[in-house]
């Protein structure tokens, strides 16, 4: 995958079923660290995310996860589970490496607007990654490397599965993997919208497959 192709073609496919959530309040008269407050909690075990198939690709439960097969090369679809608008927000997602090929990107979206404006933050089975702003009608920007893919020593080569996470909120978008910050930048273009998982698929694919589980949404400080 090469860091000129950022057209975005994607499908956005709802599901307004009810979803899986959960709040933390205080309680007792121990005190201890505050904990942050659960917005979503989702184990893909009921089926409320987006799903669809065509010619592009298909986004469908399977095995108790979400998988996205993607058929064509340089493609970029997501899923969401809801059509709320959220801001300021940490989350966290296990994406499972179904022999996918290396550049295979995956991971997840925050602050989308009604149209084809939000955040992304990918990273790929190669060690890459990056944080990128969609602009409708415009070219994607990624906001780190200088609007490059960058690699990092800290994502793992060909794993098995990562846990992807994000911070959107305040300014600020964070990358993790696997509980390590991999990179921060600043930028308050979009300060809220929807939330979605993504697969992206290379520009040579010839297997494009990852699944996901595990999805956390929790509120920023």
């Amino acid at each position: 995958m090469k860091s000129n192709f950022k057209v975005l073609m994607a499908i956005a496919v709802l599901a307004l079923a009810g979803l899986a959530c959960q709040a933390i309040s205080g309680g007792g008269n121990t005190p201890s660290a505050p904990s942050a407050k659960v917005i979503l909690s989702d184990d893909f075990s009921s089926q409320n995310w987006g799903t669809g198939t065509d010619t592009d690709s298909a986004v469908e439960y399977a095995n108790g996860n979400l998988q996205f097969i993607v058929f064509t090369k340089n493609w970029f679809v997501w899923s969401t589970p809801d059509a709320e608008d959220y801001e300021n927000v940490h989350m966290e997602v296990t994406v499972i490496n179904n022999g996918t090929d290396t550049t295979t990107a995956f991971g997840l979206m925050c602050n989308k607007s009604s149209g084809s404006d939000f955040y992304y933050f990918a990273v790929t089975a190669a060690g890459q990654y990056a944080i990128a702003k969609a602009v409708e009608g415009e070219i994607d920007l990624f906001l780190t490397n200088n609007d490059a893919w960058a690699d990092s020593d800290l994502i793992a080569v060909d794993a098995s599965s990562y846990r992807v996470g994000a911070d959107c909120g305040n300014g600020t978008l964070t990358l993790y993997v696997d509980g390590k910050q991999i990179d921060s930048v600043t930028d308050s273009s979009f300060s809220s919208g929807q939330v979605a998982i993504l697969a992206w698929s290379g520009e040579e694919a010839t297997n494009t497959n990852v699944s996901f589980d595990d999805f956390l949404m929790t509120e920023l400080p």
